[in-house]
């Protein structure tokens, strides 16, 4: 395994199954960039929804194009989506 400081990052994008109160604050979604499929799910369990169930996955976009999501609300209040971490919602706390 390389180093993590020469390891490429990927962005994904998630969306959740289930009504707005167990989805919580990740409505539409949620962006985190990561080392991989594994590191983003590690991630959303450990900082969007540490120590509650991590709401069903309806979907996720690997390598998302954040031009494609929403341009009122989602790119114009997004963190940093080329370091490893939550990007959106933002309120989360950097690794």
């Amino acid at each position: 395994m390389k180093p993590e400081s020469l390891q490429l990052l990927t962005r994904y994008w998630f969306v959740f199954d289930g009504d707005p109160e167990t989805i919580g604050l990740c409505r539409p979604g949620c962006g985190i960039t990561a080392y991989n499929y594994e590191d983003a799910l590690s991630i959303l369990s450990n900082i969007v929804y540490p120590g509650v169930s991590v709401p069903e996955i309806k979907s996720v976009q690997e390598n998302v194009d954040v031009s494609t999501l929403d341009q009122n609300h989602v790119v114009p209040n997004m963190g940093n989506c080329l370091k490893r971490g939550v990007w959106w919602p933002t309120f989360f706390t950097p690794l």
